[in-house]
This record gives C-alpha cells, sequence and structure tokens, in this order.
C-alpha cells in the first residue's frame, strides 16, 4: 500500500485544504476558489491523517492571511515582481487583487507545476505569471537562476511560504546568501517557528511525514538574527497564534497563549510561530 504522502511536494496538497475550508466559511478571510480542486481526495485523506495539523489549522489560515497582507503593501509600495519560492499549489496570481502589470515569478519542481496547470487549464491570471521548473536544491541551477532574475528586476519581494522548516541550517543559510546577491531582490518574507514549537511538530506529525522522507529541521535559536550574517535585516515579524486570536480563528484554550506579551529580541518562545519580512542589507 502506497503512503499517502509520497513527496514534499504533496506537502502542498494538505496545506491547500486548509485554505479551502476557510475559503468556504460564510465569514471567510480570504478567498481561495481553487483550493479545494487543487487538494484533491488525497489532500483530504492527508489533512486527516495528520490530526495535529487539523486541530491547528488556524496556522495555516493566518499565514495564508499574513502573505496575502505583506504582498498587498509591497505592490502598493511599487515591487514590481513577487517571486515565489516552493510555490507549490499557490494560486495568489489568479485570486488576489493584483494589477496586471505586476511580475509574479514562481518557482518549484516540474511534477507540482504541471499539476497545477493541468487543474487551472482555462483559468486566466490577473497579472504576469511565469512558472519555472527548477530544484531549488540545487545551488547551481538555482543560483544561476538568480542571476538572471537579479538582472531582470527592478524591485522584488521574495516569498518561501511553507519552505524553511523543511531545510537544514546550512540550507537556510546558503539560500539567504544567494538571494541577498541580488541587489534587485529588496525584501523577503517567509515562515518559521520556534524550536520548543519544531520539537513538538516533530513529535506530532514527523511519524507520517517521515514515511515519504520528510522533515521538519529548521527552527534557529537566535530566531531572525540567524539571517543577519547572510545580508538580511528583520524589520517585521508577525505571531500566527495572535493574528489567529484577532481574526477569530483560534481555539478558545489557546487564547491564553495568544495574550502573552511578545518577548524582548529576536529569540521566540513556546509556542511561537510566525512570519517574519527582511531587509536586503545590500540594496543601494
Amino acid at each position: 500500500m502506497e503512503p499517502l504522502l509520497q513527496n514534499i511536494s504533496d506537502t502542498a496538497r494538505w496545506v491547500a485544504v486548509f485554505r479551502a475550508e476557510e475559503s468556504e466559511r460564510p465569514n471567510a478571510i480570504f478567498h481561495d476558489p481553487f483550493a479545494r480542486r487543487l487538494a484533491g481526495q488525497r489532500g483530504e485523506q492527508i489533512a486527516d491523517a495528520i490530526g495535529f495539523s487539523r486541530k491547528n489549522s488556524w496556522s495555516f489560515v493566518a499565514r495564508t492571511f499574513l502573505f496575502d497582507d505583506i504582498i498587498k503593501k509591497h505592490v502598493a509600495e511599487g515591487f514590481d515582481t513577487v517571486i515565489n519560492l516552493a510555490a507549490g499549489l499557490d494560486t495568489r496570481p489568479y485570486r488576489m487583487d493584483l494589477p496586471a502589470t505586476l511580475r509574479w515569478i514562481e518557482v518549484d519542481l516540474p511534477g507540482i507545476l504541471d499539476y497545477k496547470e493541468s487543474i487551472l487549464a482555462g483559468e486566466k491570471p490577473v497579472c504576469g505569471l511565469e512558472s519555472i521548473r527548477l530544484d531549488l536544491a540545487d545551488k547551481d541551477q538555482r543560483l544561476s537562476l538568480f542571476r538572471q532574475l537579479g538582472k531582470q528586476v527592478i524591485k522584488a519581494l521574495v516569498i518561501t511560504e511553507g519552505l524553511m522548516i523543511y531545510l537544514e541550517a546550512r540550507e537556510a543559510a546558503e539560500l539567504a546568501g544567494d538571494l541577498s546577491e541580488q541587489t534587485s531582490f529588496g525584501r523577503w518574507a517567509f515562515d518559521i517557528v520556534s524550536p520548543p514549537l519544531l520539537a513538538m511538530s516533530q513529535k506530532e506529525m514527523g511519524p507520517v511525514l517521515k514515511e515519504a522522507n520528510i522533515v521538519f529541521k529548521f527552527a534557529p535559536e537566535n530566531g531572525e538574527a540567524f539571517f543577519h550574517p547572510y545580508g538580511w535585516k528583520s524589520i517585521a515579524s508577525y505571531s500566527k497564534l495572535k493574528t489567529a486570536a484577532t481574526l477569530n480563528r483560534l481555539p478558545e484554550e489557546m487564547m491564553g497563549f495568544a495574550s502573552m506579551p511578545e518577548p524582548e529580541g529576536p529569540i521566540r518562545p513556546f509556542p511561537w510561530t510566525g512570519v517574519c519580512l527582511f531587509e536586503n542589507m545590500h540594496t543601494a
């Protein structure tokens, strides 16, 4: 019998379930009309098998909301390009109110982008969409692409939603350095978790993910400061817990955590999980 999760790309089906469920609420915070089709039956099965994530689906809802908000603000500020690394089944170029002049570049493995395009055949993106099939783990190909795009774009926002937790610290550092080398990549947004929450996630979800050789790895002890030596300055961080509470999506039993004050400095205690925004130190 084949495992539900066959490779890391299948996690995109799993997350799409939570976007679909939020979109179908009468008071939905965002609307992704494609999420249910993209998740498919396997997505539902994966979500059901990983009970911890279904119980904490508020985290995925808050994450989607926060990335949407960051993108809207940067487009309003004049960023001409969004580069979505490990884009998976993201449909923002189809579902968000974006200017037609915006250049949206999504990068991921061929299989997941082929699948997404087959499901969305006939749908029209609202902005200029380019899909690049590339294994981001291949440093040479990745750096070649970044340098090529770095010469083409004027002011880009890079987003890596749901990617960092799967990287080794060395891989996260190399990715950060490769990105900051491109001075036109002005901002970078991604989500990270605290070390205690990483340990809990490994315990609760690890057995199902391990069948497909998927492992949660990255939660830097020094938080956002981890990225400073690689050319990135932290300018904002947004707690998914507090965001979910504000959006009325956090379970009642967790509201006590949401009322805790944010700690001073970049090191985050349990149960911190959030979206961080960085500025490229090399940008003139």
